[in-house]
């Protein structure tokens, strides 16, 4: 019988109730790990968690909140055991250019995204130790890597989480830890149905995509699948971009 490529991991992954974090959540029952899915869109992550299958659990999770993380952590041990994977994909944008972009929208911005992500990655650390191994991907976006027009808090996030996917790879690789980021360009979740005013924002994004099209979730979670698993061994501490090349230019 052909193994899983995730057979006997256990992994988190947060903003699981729709977009990319749906995705990987479906990629990783396929390859036979087992996943405890967080949110906080309590019905439509349960409702996921079911279509996932029975190896698949759904928890409530608001990633600015330290405690929560805990007891998520817990509660997957509890019932899987050691956790060996964490995807933090949550993740909010806020628009607006800067003259008039709204202080509460930055920070809240800055709590979802950044906070989150630190918070995260601190949370699995022992656990991951108790598993002797672990891959942390870290869901930055092109935005952490070029700027975006009217989008500042969300940018700022963007590139801290960069930043930070490269100390805590230094900071764990001892533990055998791998830590990555990855960014991808246009894709179609919930975070880019915009209202009207915002769409030029995309379709300037969709102009600069040499591809021509947006990113459908699947192949986001495709690259996300590989770091997860033994595959990417040697990979920590780098920046993986999935962007139909807007980069390039």
């Amino acid at each position: 019988m052909k193994r899983g490529r995730l057979e006997n991991k256990v992994a988190i992954v947060t903003g699981g109730a729709g977009g990319i974090g749906t995705a990987v959540a479906r990629a990783f029952s396929r390859e036979g790990a087992k996943v405890m899915l967080a949110d906080v869109a309590d019905q439509a992550g349960q409702e996921v968690a079911r279509s996932c299958g029975p190896d698949t659990r759904y928890s409530h999770l608001n990633v600015a909140d330290e405690n929560e993380w805990l007891e998520v952590v817990a509660e997957t041990e509890r019932h899987f055991g050691p956790v060996g994977i964490l995807v933090n994909n949550a993740g909010i944008v806020r628009h607006g250019p800067l003259e008039i972009h709204r202080e509460d929208d930055f920070r809240q911005v800055i709590e979802v995204n950044q906070i989150g992500v630190f918070l995260g990655m601190k949370s699995v650390v022992a656990s991951m130790k108790r598993a002797g191994s672990g891959s942390i991907i870290n869901l930055s976006s092109v935005a952490g890597l070029i700027g975006a027009a009217n989008a500042i808090g969300y940018t700022a996030s963007k590139f801290a989480v960069r930043g930070m996917t490269k100390v805590a790879a230094i900071e764990l690789a001892p533990a055998n830890i791998r830590v990555n980021s990855v960014h991808p360009g246009v894709t179609r979740t919930p975070l880019t149905d915009l209202s009207p005013e915002d769409r030029p924002v995309l379709e300037r994004m969709l102009a600069e995509t040499p591809a021509g099209r947006w990113a459908e979730p699947e192949e986001i979670a495709n690259i996300i699948l590989m770091l997860a698993s033994d595959e990417s061994s040697f990979a920590t501490g780098a920046e993986f971009v999935v962007d139909g090349g807007m980069t390039c230019r």
